[in-house]
């Protein structure tokens, strides 16, 4: 008798870890078991950050490994999904990848404003419709100043680790719309740009979309992981916000989403990129999703600044859990200085605290003593970004958003919930924590036929996942902070 439900393995690789999962459809839920964690750090090569891409994909052969130890050997599909921007070049001779660079690497400082000599932002934002930020993959590829003999195709992230599964060079649309080097309109690469700026086109990878079986797992591996037959490796919407679009279990009709984790991405999925003076002004970029929509949002540095605060001072012997700094905030001074986590100042610097401090000198502002009024100071900061992201979407998409769904391993900070919640007076819905795994799974069910659409894995969703509900509390003292800032937000 055929067996009832499906099961897929989804690795989702993240800045600071990656994490493997079984993800089972049974009777219209999902189940998730937990198979393999791991760290994800980066190395210094003669003065420059790299990832361990090697190390990386051991991990993932460890988690199809582990996967069928624990007895999941009747997985059907893995796909990957992971952060964006960052990319491995392969080589033409044999095809091996040195370990790329880090987003976080100095080697683009200067290199937006030495592209915009050659090309002005108001041309690349109406051919990608991409928020400006150094770390973007353009200015990563422009640095290497022409230096591109004997690479036969660049793959970002998951396309490098899809490569070393199923041995395609093949580009996912989502991760590939992360890179300002993609036409927004016509989802493909974009010749202007490589001609203006004399990059090779010849070394971007052919696209291909959500849902593609990119084909079944190299033979070696399955018989290494202990598989005694095929399975196929999925493209998925393999940039982890797209995957965490995805499983928003969203029924309202104007709801916005909030991925939550290391960087806070804001939101709403749209029909069609939305790029005009307004938007381009204000930042926003237009990314790929998984069911042929935009997703419209706004990068914000999210809980990277709460993350190297506490790594500061676990340096300095300073140990605390991220409940006991919670604690610590709920009895600190309210409001008593913002910072804005959008600044610059905020992203690789040597000292996260310092930043902080520097920053609230620069704007006039009493600076934060304790440990609590630091961790109040991030939390009230990022509410305040947040408000401010969805005031914008507001004026520039025509429409008010009536509830917020946060996603992703924030979404389990209560505190910076309610916060959220206060600050832009709306409603937010909080989980699924697990939401890019979760949507790395939804694609995989749709390619095997499973799921007929994103719709109705948004509804397995909401039957299979416990979500929070805040209500905005009234609190004048918010109205009143936000006043005091002399800064743009």
């Amino acid at each position: 008798m055929d067996k009832h439900f499906s099961k897929f393995l989804a690795i989702d690789l993240g800045a600071e870890s990656g994490r493997g999962f079984v993800g089972t459809l049974d009777s219209g839920k999902i189940f998730l078991e937990e198979i393999h964690r791991f760290p994800n750090l980066p190395i210094v090569i003669e003065e420059h950050l790299h990832w361990d891409i090697s190390g990386l994909f051991e991990e993932v052969k460890n988690s199809i490994r582990l996967a069928v130890q624990k007895g999941h050997d009747d997985i059907e599909s893995v796909g990957i999904d992971s952060w964006g921007v960052d990319f491995g070049l392969v080589k033409s001779e044999d095809g091996t990848v040195d370990p790329p660079f880090t987003y976080r690497d100095s080697r683009t400082n200067g290199m937006m404003e030495r592209v915009f000599e050659k090309m002005s932002k108001k041309e690349i934002f109406a051919r990608t419709g991409i928020q400006f930020m150094r770390i973007n993959s353009l200015y990563q590829l422009y640095s290497m100043n022409g230096n591109f003999n004997g690479i036969d195709k660049l793959l970002f992230t998951p396309d490098l680790i899809n490569y070393f599964l199923a041995g395609r060079r093949l580009s996912e649309y989502t991760i590939a719309s992360t890179s300002q080097m993609l036409n927004a309109t016509g989802k493909c690469w974009d010749g202007s740009i490589f001609t203006r700026l004399n990059l090779p086109s010849r070394i971007m990878a052919p696209i291909i979309h959500p849902g593609m079986v990119i084909g079944p797992l190299l033979p070696e591996i399955s018989r290494q992981a202990g598989l005694g037959r095929d399975i196929n490796v999925v493209a998925v919407a393999s940039h982890d916000t797209a995957s965490a679009v995805t499983a928003v279990p969203s029924s309202e009709d104007e709801w916005a989403f909030l991925s939550s984790g290391t960087w806070s991405l804001i939101g709403e999925e749209i029909d069609n990129p939305i790029i005009n003076e307004l938007s381009l002004a204000s930042n926003f970029t237009n990314e790929g999703g998984a069911n042929g929509k935009i997703t419209f949002l706004q990068s914000i540095m999210g809980l990277w600044l709460l993350q190297e605060i506490k790594r500061g001072w676990e340096k300095d012997g300073r140990r605390h859990t991220y409940d006991e700094l919670v604690s610590m905030a709920q009895d600190a001074e309210k409001f008593k200085c913002i910072v804005d986590p959008g600044d610059g100042l905020f992203l690789n610097p040597t000292d996260m605290e310092d930043a902080i401090v520097d920053f609230c000198r620069r704007t006039n502002q009493p600076v934060p003593e304790s440990k609590g009024e630091f961790v109040r100071c991030v939390f009230e900061s990022l509410a305040f970004k947040y408000w401010s992201a969805l005031q914008k979407i507001n004026v520039i998409t025509g429409r008010t958003i009536e509830t917020l769904h946060i996603v992703g391993g924030g979404c389990q900070n209560e505190m910076l919930n309610q916060f959220t919640a206060d600050a832009t007076g709306i409603p937010v819905i909080a989980g699924p924590v697990e939401a890019a795994v979760i949507g790395n799974i939804l694609v995989q069910a749709m390619a095997a036929g499973k799921i007929k659409s994103v719709e109705e894995g948004r509804a397995i969703v909401k039957d299979s996942f416990k979500l929070r509900k805040y209500i905005p509390h009234h609190d004048a003292g918010w109205d009143e902070a936000y006043k005091r800032i002399h800064f743009g937000l």
